[in-house]
Protein backbone atom coordinates (compact mmCIF):
# COMPACT_ATOMS: atom_id res chain seq x y z
CA UNK A 1 0.00 0.00 0.00
CA UNK A 2 1.37 3.29 -0.75
CA UNK A 3 1.07 6.09 1.72
CA UNK A 4 -1.57 8.01 -0.40
CA UNK A 5 -3.52 4.71 -0.06
CA UNK A 6 -4.25 3.83 -3.26
CA UNK A 7 -5.43 0.45 -4.03
CA UNK A 8 -5.58 0.37 -8.18
CA UNK A 9 -4.76 3.15 -11.19
CA UNK A 10 -8.48 3.62 -11.64
CA UNK A 11 -9.35 7.39 -12.19
CA UNK A 12 -7.58 10.61 -11.52
CA UNK A 13 -5.67 10.93 -8.22
CA UNK A 14 -7.27 12.57 -4.94
CA UNK A 15 -6.54 16.27 -4.39
CA UNK A 16 -2.82 16.08 -2.90
CA UNK A 17 -4.14 19.05 -0.67
CA UNK A 18 -7.08 16.83 0.49
CA UNK A 19 -5.27 13.24 0.38
CA UNK A 20 -2.35 15.09 2.94
CA UNK A 21 -4.99 15.42 5.53
CA UNK A 22 -6.20 12.19 5.56
CA UNK A 23 -5.19 9.37 8.40
CA UNK A 24 -5.23 6.07 6.96
CA UNK A 25 -5.24 2.69 8.37
CA UNK A 26 -2.59 -0.02 7.75
CA UNK A 27 -4.70 -1.09 4.64
CA UNK A 28 -5.42 2.59 3.54
CA UNK A 29 -8.50 2.80 4.81
CA UNK A 30 -10.71 5.48 6.71
CA UNK A 31 -14.30 5.62 7.77
CA UNK A 32 -17.07 7.74 6.50
CA UNK A 33 -20.56 7.93 8.24
CA UNK A 34 -23.31 8.73 5.96
CA UNK A 35 -25.85 11.09 8.01
CA UNK A 36 -28.63 12.27 6.50
CA UNK A 37 -28.37 15.83 5.29
CA UNK A 38 -31.38 17.51 6.60
CA UNK A 39 -32.65 15.98 9.79
CA UNK A 40 -29.42 14.59 10.83
CA UNK A 41 -30.33 11.03 11.30
CA UNK A 42 -27.07 8.32 11.33
CA UNK A 43 -27.63 5.91 8.20
CA UNK A 44 -24.39 3.83 7.77
CA UNK A 45 -21.00 3.36 8.10
CA UNK A 46 -18.72 2.63 5.14
CA UNK A 47 -14.92 2.32 4.33
CA UNK A 48 -13.00 4.42 1.94
CA UNK A 49 -9.77 4.77 0.29
CA UNK A 50 -8.79 7.90 -1.92
CA UNK A 51 -10.11 6.36 -4.95
CA UNK A 52 -13.59 6.14 -3.42
CA UNK A 53 -13.35 9.50 -1.73
CA UNK A 54 -12.04 11.26 -5.04
CA UNK A 55 -14.64 9.48 -7.20
CA UNK A 56 -17.61 10.63 -4.25
CA UNK A 57 -16.39 14.37 -4.98
CA UNK A 58 -16.31 14.44 -8.73
CA UNK A 59 -19.87 12.85 -9.31
CA UNK A 60 -21.48 14.03 -6.29
CA UNK A 61 -22.78 9.94 -5.53
CA UNK A 62 -21.51 7.96 -2.14
CA UNK A 63 -18.69 5.49 -3.38
CA UNK A 64 -17.41 3.13 -0.87
CA UNK A 65 -14.47 0.56 -0.54
CA UNK A 66 -15.85 -2.71 0.05
CA UNK A 67 -13.34 -5.07 2.50
CA UNK A 68 -15.01 -8.34 1.83
CA UNK A 69 -15.13 -7.72 -1.79
CA UNK A 70 -12.09 -5.75 -2.77
CA UNK A 71 -13.91 -3.39 -4.93
CA UNK A 72 -15.89 0.00 -5.07
CA UNK A 73 -19.43 0.08 -4.88
CA UNK A 74 -21.27 3.04 -5.40
CA UNK A 75 -24.62 3.51 -3.02
CA UNK A 76 -27.54 2.46 -5.09
CA UNK A 77 -26.51 1.59 -8.21
CA UNK A 78 -27.88 -2.18 -7.97
CA UNK A 79 -30.65 -1.39 -5.31
CA UNK A 80 -31.82 2.09 -6.78
CA UNK A 81 -31.02 3.56 -2.86
CA UNK A 82 -28.81 6.54 -3.65
CA UNK A 83 -26.96 8.58 -1.62
CA UNK A 84 -26.82 12.13 -2.89
CA UNK A 85 -23.58 13.98 -1.42
CA UNK A 86 -24.52 17.50 -0.17
CA UNK A 87 -21.46 17.61 1.34
CA UNK A 88 -18.08 16.12 3.11
CA UNK A 89 -16.73 16.97 6.35
CA UNK A 90 -13.22 15.93 7.51
CA UNK A 91 -13.07 14.71 11.36
CA UNK A 92 -10.56 16.84 13.56
CA UNK A 93 -7.88 13.74 13.37
CA UNK A 94 -8.25 13.30 9.70
CA UNK A 95 -9.04 9.87 9.97
CA UNK A 96 -12.75 9.75 9.65
CA UNK A 97 -15.09 11.32 7.35
CA UNK A 98 -18.48 12.58 8.05
CA UNK A 99 -20.76 12.55 4.71
CA UNK A 100 -24.06 14.64 4.28
CA UNK A 101 -26.36 13.19 2.11
CA UNK A 102 -29.87 12.95 0.53
CA UNK A 103 -30.69 9.21 1.05
CA UNK A 104 -33.14 7.83 -1.62
CA UNK A 105 -35.06 4.90 0.21
CA UNK A 106 -32.92 2.44 2.51
CA UNK A 107 -29.50 2.70 3.79
CA UNK A 108 -28.80 -0.40 5.14
CA UNK A 109 -28.17 -3.91 3.19
CA UNK A 110 -30.93 -4.99 5.45
CA UNK A 111 -33.53 -2.98 3.74
CA UNK A 112 -33.81 -0.61 6.66
CA UNK A 113 -33.45 2.80 6.91
CA UNK A 114 -30.31 2.94 8.81
CA UNK A 115 -28.35 0.61 10.20
CA UNK A 116 -28.54 1.78 13.77
CA UNK A 117 -31.68 0.66 14.40
CA UNK A 118 -31.00 -1.88 17.45
CA UNK A 119 -30.61 -0.44 20.82
CA UNK A 120 -28.84 -1.71 23.17
CA UNK A 121 -29.48 -1.35 27.06
CA UNK A 122 -27.54 1.62 29.20
CA UNK A 123 -26.48 0.34 32.50
CA UNK A 124 -25.07 2.99 33.93
CA UNK A 125 -24.59 3.93 37.96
Amino acid sequence: MTQSGARHNAGMPLDPQIAEQLKRDADGLFCAVAQQHDTGEVLMVGWMDDEALHRTLTTGRATYYSRSRAEYWRKGDTSGHIQQVREVRLDCDGDALLLLVDQTGAACHTGARSCFERGLPVIAP
